[in-house]
């Protein structure tokens, strides 16, 4: 791409909504800290963040349920918050979360919703990522978090029919690599102890090659290289990408083929498509599927500048 394709693709990016403004401003523009703070509170009053704290009911919670029905409940609103840098002390989001720490834990120290008396490893990372990300201080949270690192398999990552699968789930590990990066930020006390299930958890990926059996070299699952947005629950090799680059994790080789995957996906303008998304109800579209994303072009190009500076 030539520079002025470059300029261009940033400029379509900075016509777009807030959530996407501030992280190009921070993590392509590298933009002055301040500038970059004005643009997310902008999350607040304006576009996307504001359209769905809009839609938060009396009792504090979204879609009617706290994880259920899939894509507009509590859970699920959060995690699309979240990924919008809605500032954490944001009174609506800290509610809501009040409500997950409330009704979501169960006696083994995990978190589930419903009538379930077990946790589920999958929703207990999504929650840890929310209640961390919106700085809930709360004795709860490092329950949730110890309950995480014993459920750690042999292998590194997690799985949600553990006890009992006998190999980790990349749609798991995802989820739970994603709270225990924020778990961090707020507990920096454990940062030694969340880094080294990290690192387990990252060499789990990395031996699959993001995407492929580490016993036959196949494809797991083609829908590995779809780059859907949300993603909701869902593993995609972008997704893993963007925790990699968002821990400034080190510069792999067996990496190298997922990044091929995601510079191949560029188009002749510069920009990355939208994958069609998951099915299930949304609160409404962020983006056309099989049109540019904003979303897509935003992720895959901060992973690309992380891979070339870990190059040098």
């Amino acid at each position: 791409m030539t520079q002025t394709q470059d300029d261009d693709v940033i400029r379509w990016l900075l016509e777009g909504d807030a959530a996407i403004r501030w992280q190009v401003q921070r993590d392509l523009l590298a933009a002055p800290a301040g500038s970059v703070a004005r643009e997310r509170r902008a999350v607040l009053f304006e576009g996307w963040g504001a359209r769905l704290l809009a839609l938060q009911d009396a009792e504090g919670t979204w879609g009617g349920g706290l994880y259920n029905p899939k894509w507009t409940s509590t859970t699920y609103t959060l995690l699309l918050l979240r990924d919008f840098g809605l500032p954490a002390e944001a009174l609506q989001a800290q509610r809501a979360c009040s409500l997950l720490l409330e009704k979501g834990p169960r006696a083994d120290g995990g978190v589930n919703f419903g009538d379930a008396r077990r946790s589920e490893t999958c929703i207990t990372g999504m929650v840890l990522s929310l209640l961390t990300y919106f700085e809930c201080d709360d004795p709860g949270v490092d329950t949730i978090a110890n309950h995480l690192f014993e459920r750690q398999m042999p292998d590194g990552g997690w799985n949600c029919r553990y006890p009992g699968a006998t190999h980790a789930s990349v749609h798991t590990t995802i989820s739970v690599l994603e709270g225990l990066r924020t778990y961090a930020l707020l507990r920096p006390k454990r940062a030694r102890e969340v880094r080294l299930a990290q690192q387990r958890a990252c060499e789990f990926l990395l031996v699959h090659k993001l995407f492929r059996s580490h016993r036959t070299g196949h494809v797991i699952k083609p829908e590995f290289k779809r780059f859907a947005f949300p993603p909701r629950w869902h593993y995609d090799i972008l997704r893993a990408l963007d925790y990699f680059q968002s821990v400034g994790a080190p510069r792999d080789e067996r990496l190298a083929e997922s990044i091929d995957i995601v510079r191949t996906r560029r188009s002749a303008a510069g920009r990355w498509s939208l994958d069609k998304p998951y099915a299930g109800k949304s609160h409404f579209q962020l983006e056309r599927a099989g049109a540019p994303s904003r979303w897509n072009t935003l992720r895959a190009l901060r992973v690309l500048r992380w891979w070339e500076r870990t190059s040098l």
